[in-house]
């Protein structure tokens, strides 16, 4: 009932810079968080950056000061610009989103199909 479109994923070279874009759609009242996650492959999936509804941001140690996360223009959407690539962000990145739904009313995590990610060395 609720779904995330992710986009902008790819492959670039370490140093580069890539935008990663999601949008939410379908039976939202409200999202109170919504960010990103990543799974490299043969480690588990970690938090890199989160936004909550009123703008307060958390990011991993990892990329801190190279990777923001923004609140869209459009409603629902969150963009995360992703500066000085290393080749050791590369992994699938998944966006989720904490979402109050309208009918019924209740709060529950949901998670897009996931981007890759590539950055070569």
């Amino acid at each position: 009932q609720v779904q995330l479109a992710e986009s902008g994923g790819g492959l670039v070279q370490a140093g580069g810079s890539l935008r990663l874009s999601c949008a939410a759609s379908g039976n939202i009242f409200s999202i109170e968080v919504m960010g990103w996650y990543r799974q490299a492959i043969g480690k588990q999936r970690e938090l890199v950056a989160l936004i909550s509804s009123d703008g307060i941001t958390n990011y991993a140690d990892s990329v801190k000061g190279r990777f923001t996360i923004s609140r869209g223009n459009a409603k629902n959407t969150v963009s995360m610009q992703m500066t000085s690539l290393k080749p050791e962000d590369t992994a699938v990145y998944y966006c989720k989103a904490v979402v109050r739904t309208v009918v019924p009313s209740r709060l529950g995590n949901y998670w897009g199909q996931g981007t890759q990610v590539t950055v070569s060395s």
